[in-house]
């Protein structure tokens, strides 16, 4: 993603998120900006690697070393201070702006 793109992002998330989520997100915006102009490219993992993280997951959900979906995003809300609540508004505009 190129930084005029992020630019942009960012430009219109000022507009729709609280400052300090906005801030939040501006940050790590213009970070992944930087990270990607110094990082040309990244040797892509092989087959071998693939696998081997494939099965070190299966481990460690096995010894019941994860969370749900729920656990994750409750935890997620709690930590930038976003209330569930008013996500769930916003999902039900998104609904039924994309019936009409």
């Amino acid at each position: 993603m190129s930084t005029a793109t992020l630019r942009g992002l960012l430009e219109y998330l000022y507009g729709t998120l609280s400052p300090s989520n906005m801030r939040w997100v501006g940050e790590h915006l213009i970070e992944y900006a930087k990270r990607e102009e110094s990082e040309e490219s990244l040797r892509p993992y092989t087959k071998e690697e693939l696998l081997e993280r494939a099965e070190e997951g299966r481990k460690q959900i096995a010894m019941g070393n994860y969370c749900t979906s729920e656990e994750l995003f409750k935890d997620l809300f709690d930590e930038f201070e976003i209330d569930s609540d008013k996500v769930k508004a916003w999902d039900k505009e998104l609904t039924e702006s994309q019936i009409q």
